[in-house]
């Protein structure tokens, strides 16, 4: 396991600073002072909420004490791969509503397409404005024992936990002030400007002045019901829920106490079926009637654009270095992990040999549910997951077992290593750009893979440190 303190026995001059501030204040204080971050956490509100296990659904999201920490090296990898495949993401999602170009090249098989539940017939022939269709992009990657970021999964439809990334953060900077004096470590404070730019950048070609933001949340019951009002606030714009919009002669409009006011361009955190009842779930008591019709007349945009999901489905991202050497003519920075896919009859012949060594998940699946690792499975398990792959192959791909990275976090008995991943959060408009930092969720129970909050995984701020700063002391 390849522990991103070290290298080999010695301590990374990337970490001096976090071995100097454990050492001054030892394990027994800095626990009292995580007690401290989780009261302040509270406070703040900053929870997630699972509905699935009774009780009250409200969560705390454990965070954990000791940063990770990036060089500017290392950032520059992650930052240039994630952008590269959030523009190839792009021009693929494009193709696919447009003239399917890589499916003519024999890229893509046109009913890998065609039988994706997220694939949106009603946004044939569409196009947003700049032709950006999904403006946030979360990218989840992972590091292995030799050194190497791959791409485990791509988020393109409503990817979550930005506000975490901002306010681990903002609470480590309030407790320990002393870790941010010297400038060492980037600063976090600009991811609001840049959605809003983008925002601003994507307004319909009808709007005429200055475009009126908002973003639409399916209301405080949502699992990311702090994340929505967090970015709101950050971005000044206006929290709605489809009750508190309408749509006249195929605009927008939020009731306000000073009447109705047109909205230009609408980030919406509420999944594809439940948008606007006319086109698709009738029954969405969540979404804004007519909203679709808005949208295709060119008086709103929709941030991320309806449809986007199919860019993030399990099976596409085996097509994504092929994507991006079609549309960019580039080399993939970021590789993906090898991936076998269960519907083709030598990828099945292989993963039922070898179902206790890989990791099975579904297609369509999240949050680290429906899936099978197979190292830490029982025999019953591997052959209940076998039946159901014989069963459903096309539901399935399968990988390797990764020796994931792991950094530091914080225990009774001082500083112990658990599995990492990290998720940037790739923002565009006219341009394409991230923050230096991005969520990096721990699996807390030593030797587990899993990651999800949901799951018992927590979060850790994550630094970058400026360029040349790679001891800082």
């Amino acid at each position: 396991m390849y522990n991103e303190m070290f290298q080999g026995p010695e301590l990374r001059s990337e970490y001096n600073l976090i071995k100097a501030w454990f050492e001054k204040h030892g394990p027994k204080a800095l626990l009292e002072r995580q007690e401290e971050a989780d009261a302040l956490f509270r406070r703040i509100g900053i929870t997630f909420a699972v509905y699935t296990e009774g009780g009250d659904p409200d969560r705390l999201i454990p965070f954990d004490m000791v940063p990770r920490v990036f060089n500017d090296s290392e950032w520059s990898i992650v930052e240039r791969g994630s952008i590269q495949r959030a523009k190839a993401l792009n021009c693929f999602i494009a193709d696919v509503y447009g003239e399917r170009k890589i499916v003519e090249a024999g890229i893509v098989p046109e009913s890998m397409l065609l039988n994706n539940p997220a694939y949106l017939k009603q946004m044939n022939g569409f196009r947003p404005p700049n032709d950006i269709w999904a403006h946030i992009i979360g990218v989840d990657i992972v590091r292995t024992e030799e050194d190497q970021f791959y791409v485990l999964e791509d988020n393109c439809r409503t990817p979550s936990g930005v506000s975490y990334v901002l306010q681990n953060r903002e609470v480590m900077s309030r407790i320990f002030p002393e870790l941010f004096e010297g400038g060492h470590v980037r600063p976090v404070d600009g991811y609001g400007e840049h959605l809003a730019t983008a925002m601003q950048d994507c307004a319909p070609p009808n709007c005429k002045g200055k475009p009126t933001l908002a973003l639409l949340t399916p209301g405080q019951y949502n699992s990311a019901y702090y994340e929505h009002y967090f970015l709101a606030d950050l971005m000044g714009i206006e929290l709605v829920e489809g009750t508190d919009l309408f749509v006249e002669d195929d605009k927008v409009f939020m009731r306000t106490t000073k009447g109705a006011e047109q909205v230009h361009v609408l980030y919406r955190r509420i999944d594809d079926d439940f948008m606007d009842p006319e086109v698709f779930r009738e029954d969405s008591a969540l979404g804004v009637p007519g909203i679709i019709r808005a949208m295709e007349a060119g008086n709103v945009t929709l941030v991320n654009a309806p449809g986007t999901g199919i860019a993030d489905d399990k099976a596409i991202y085996i097509h994504v270095p092929d994507m991006i050497r079609f549309y960019l003519n580039e080399e993939p920075i970021l590789p993906n992990v090898p991936t076998y896919r269960c519907d083709q009859p030598d990828d099945l012949a292989y993963v039922l040999d070898n179902l206790a060594e890989l990791v099975v998940k579904e297609v369509h699946g999240s949050g680290g549910y429906g899936m099978l690792i197979g190292p830490t499975s029982s025999p019953e398990e591997i052959e209940d997951f076998r039946a159901k792959l014989i069963e459903h192959p096309e539901a399935y791909i399968a990988q390797p077992t990764l020796s994931l990275s792991s950094a530091p976090i914080l225990t009774e008995d001082g500083m112990s290593p658990r599995h990492v991943d990290l998720r940037p959060f790739v923002i565009s408009g006219k341009t394409t750009n991230l923050i230096p930092s991005g969520l990096s969720r721990v699996a807390l129970t030593e030797g587990s893979l899993v990651v999800n909050s949901s799951q018992g995984g927590g979060v850790k701020d994550t630094w970058v440190l400026t360029k040349g700063d790679s001891h800082a002391e």
